[in-house]
């Protein structure tokens, strides 16, 4: 098992070494950006960094100052959703809130537990208030069932998901789609987004069965560890949104 740990580590592409000494906020006819060292930071696909408020432009700069002897991508989260929106959401919206939607037709919270009754009530707790809200808010009424069955929803219902997602700019639907994707759910993702539940609260709603779980048999150190990955990157799909609609 060492051998194919350390094989698999070799075949990793070795990090890029910091080669700037400061990251700072510019701003122009594009909006704000942000420069290494004078020189503007560019996307993957080698567009301009444009980003719509001078808040997410600190926080991405903040991000690059932060780096240590070498950059690590994965501690730089509003920089990659931002290349994300920037290099593909921006050009494929319609495809994206598909994508978004079809959380929806399979949301997490439609699919109760049968047994034990201590779960089957917590579900019922938490989740039915906020698809009471989806109904409400945004006239996406979703049907529930218990077990695992699949279940269609009303087109009707998905159309006004649909509707929801098509209603976002890029910088909030690349931040609701992600959300949905952590939470397995879009009614938490656009809760979140509303400002209905904060994202701690939406990924607790998501993990009442691993929760019920843990309590029962005891916490496995290595999902325990995933899952902390997983609410950092809710919590930062939701800031950066709010990031991104702050005024400039």
């Amino acid at each position: 098992m060492g051998d194919k740990i350390r094989k698999a580590a070799a075949l990793r592409p070795p990090k890029p070494k910091r080669f700037y000494a400061e990251a700072t906020v510019t701003e122009g006819a594009a909006g704000f950006g942000v420069a290494l060292d004078g020189r503007p930071l560019k996307t993957p696909k080698r567009r301009a960094l444009a980003l719509p408020s001078r808040a997410l432009a600190a926080a991405v700069a903040a991000e690059w100052q932060a780096q240590a002897d070498e950059i690590d991508p994965a501690r730089m989260p509003f920089t990659q959703l931002a290349n994300t929106v920037i290099d593909g959401v921006a050009d494929t919206a319609p495809a994206v809130v598909e994508s978004f939607c079809a959380f929806a037709a399979a949301d997490l919270l439609c699919y109760r537990a049968e047994w034990p009754a201590s779960l089957a009530a917590a579900q019922a707790e938490a989740w039915q208030p906020l698809l009471d809200w989806a109904e409400a808010e945004h006239g996406a009424r979703l049907r529930v069932t218990h077990g695992i069955v699949a279940i269609e929803q009303p087109e009707e219902s998905l159309a006004a998901v649909r509707a929801a997602g098509a209603a976002c700019d890029p910088w909030r639907l690349a931040a609701l789609h992600a959300l949905a994707g952590v939470y397995g759910s879009a009614v938490l993702a656009l809760a979140v987004l509303a400002g209905r539940l904060a994202a701690a609260e939406a990924f607790a709603a998501s993990r009442l069965d691993e929760t019920h779980q843990a309590a029962q048999w005891g916490e496995d150190a290595e999902a325990t560890r995933r899952a902390a990955a997983l609410a950092a990157e809710a919590e930062a799909a939701a800031r950066f949104a709010a990031l991104a609609a702050a005024r400039p």
